[in-house]
């Protein structure tokens, strides 16, 4: 009798659409010429309406622009805003010239800026004026006092004229409010007079220069284990993971999508802009900074077919008082990624807000990001216990973090993946490039995994974030699981911290739902119940929120750092 063999956790994604060969300005050229009319973009703080040709207009001009200022092909070009109109002109004009978009954090501070301009060799800086509690010129100015000297006329021979000591190599900063200009500074409409030294036909025999492989986008990873390293991602990563990403939704061009995510991440400006460009839907900001309220009154008024955002921000709209006056009828699809969706929140964004189609997305940032998705139609379950199936044109391997081996089907694995979406490498930073692509192509992603038999994966933890308490292997997943069946929890994550005896112990951070009540004796008796006595919590801790990402993100590595010190461990 032939010995039997277990299935292999590995998987290939099919798909009967080619990937598309071609660079970012070009496809957005076919966009528009498919549908002129159509609404393209629509930012609702700055009341303004574009159809497909007359973004293009904004973004030729703004492209144009750019070349008489001195931006030329692979010139990295920063953008330190929150979502705006300007910031997705920006992104389609820059990729029109080949310079390479730098997306900075709207949250970053006068450390994290400087590291960001520095590490990327930003030469030019395109910068909101202020926004809520942060004075973005004015951190600039910090950094480089350079700004508050008048410059030369400016023209395209003397717009280098800006010489910072702290920043070498940034020579131009353009604000998008005149207001807050600095003698130094240029406004965006400044920078926008000079479009007519640069023809139009120039334009177009640049961008027919370029190639789909180059790269076109810096975006820093979010933070959760660390430093942010620079992924570069190339026109063909980033334009086809938009196409598929949206084609999996069904995405047209009768499609409304509102797109309350940071465009500075992958989520909004992959994800949402050119996952919308690539299929002609249009792209609706409800503010420059997420609001509940106001999200909902954009859904309403614009009629919304598609609605985008993390768990926590579904949360919030569905327990807004006002959530009940709005109509939501038009709503069909849209996607929550970045975290984990209690099944209850699933439920009612289905039931209550008609996302029928509402998908889960999986992926990070090197990898353009998505490269997994439930479709549009799979069960309840599978969209709240997994992150779905492989993307077309793409592979995933769970192998032993020990052997480096592929472990059969039902075994947890770190998750491996290979095609297309993978980054070029970290910006100036082989050392970390070769750390997480192996020589083979595959991406590590520190994550650990499970993949059933019909091929969907599960997230159960990263390795960093494995605790091993007396030789035990721990995944903080499946204690989170379990304590999100307590009726007191609303939402709750688990971390490993040091103890002498075991090596770590378990730690439970616990957010409680409103007006319930819960102590410590008591949910470690509820644990003690159902699990191993090695899995219950030895420490809880009551909080009403978790350090997060602007992206939603859960940042481990903080908890765990707060938590030691705090316990004194």
């Amino acid at each position: 009798m032939p010995r039997q063999t277990a299935v292999p956790s590995y998987v290939s994604g099919t798909s009967d659409t080619p990937l598309k060969g071609q660079t970012i300005g070009d496809c957005f050229d076919d966009t528009v010429a498919r549908f002129p009319e159509r609404d393209a973009l629509i930012s609702r703080q700055q009341s303004l309406r574009y159809t497909w040709q007359q973004l293009q207009a904004e973004v030729n001009n703004a492209a144009r622009a750019l070349l008489a200022i001195g931006v030329t092909k692979g010139d990295r070009v920063g953008i330190w805003s929150p979502n705006c109109a300007e910031w997705a002109i920006t992104q389609f004009a820059t990729a029109k010239i080949g310079a390479v978009l730098v997306n900075i954090n709207p949250s970053y501070r006068s450390h994290e800026l400087e590291y960001a301009l520095r590490q990327s060799g930003t030469s030019t800086l395109i910068l909101q004026g202020v926004f809520k509690s942060s004075d973005y010129v004015a951190t600039l100015a910090e950094l480089a006092p350079e700004i508050n000297q008048p410059v030369a006329a400016i023209d395209a021979s003397t717009i280098g004229a800006l010489h910072s000591t702290r920043l070498p190599e940034l020579k131009r900063v353009i604000c998008l409010d005149k207001n807050h200009c600095r003698p130094g500074i240029l406004s965006w409409q400044q920078m926008l007079s000079h479009s007519d030294q640069v023809t139009q036909q120039a334009l177009s025999e640049l961008q027919a220069t370029l190639q789909f492989d180059e790269p076109i986008n810096i975006q820093y990873t979010s933070g959760t284990t660390g430093a942010p390293k620079g992924a570069t991602l190339s026109h063909h990563n980033i334009l086809n993971n938009g196409f598929f990403v949206a084609r999996t939704l069904g995405l047209s061009e009768i499609d409304r999508m509102v797109i309350p995510v940071p465009l500075y991440h992958c989520f909004g400006m992959v994800m949402g802009n050119l996952g919308c460009m690539t299929h002609g839907a249009t792209m609706i900001y409800p503010s420059d900074g997420f609001d509940p309220l106001v999200t909902l009154q954009t859904v309403a008024e614009e009629k919304a077919t598609a609605l985008y955002g993390v768990p926590t921000m579904f949360i919030a709209e569905l327990e807004h008082p006002e959530f009940a006056s709005f109509d939501l009828s038009t709503l069909r699809t849209g996607i929550m990624a970045g975290s984990i969706c209690p099944i209850e929140i699933m439920r009612q964004v289905i039931d209550k807000m008609n996302m029928q189609d509402v998908t889960i997305c999986y992926g990070m940032t090197e990898t353009s990001p998505v490269s997994f998705q439930t479709k549009t139609n799979a069960p309840l379950e599978k969209r709240v216990t997994t992150v779905g199936t492989i993307h077309p044109h793409l592979e995933v391997k769970l192998v032993s973090p020990d052997t480096g081996a592929v472990v059969p089907r039902g075994g947890t694995g770190e998750l491996c993946t290979r095609g297309y979406s993978v980054m070029l490498g970290y910006w100036n930073n082989e050392e970390a490039t070769d750390k997480s692509i192996d020589a083979a192509g595959w991406m590590h992603t520190g994550d650990l995994a499970t993949m059933d038999d019909e091929g969907y994966v599960a997230i159960v933890g990263r390795i960093k974030d494995l605790i091993i308490r007396g030789g035990e292997n721990i995944y903080p997943r499946e204690i989170e699981d379990f304590l999100y069946t307590h009726p007191a929890i609303s939402d709750v994550q688990v971390i490993g911290v040091p103890d002498e005896k075991y090596g770590e112990e378990v730690m439970a951070w616990v957010k409680l739902a409103g007006g319930q009540q819960l102590s410590e004796e008591e949910l470690i008796a509820f644990c003690k119940k159902s699990i191993a006595h090695f899995k219950v919590p030895r420490y809880v801790k009551f909080v009403d929120e978790f350090p997060m990402t602007v992206t939603g993100k859960i940042q481990k590595f903080k908890m765990r750092e707060e938590a030691t010190h705090e316990l004194g461990l």
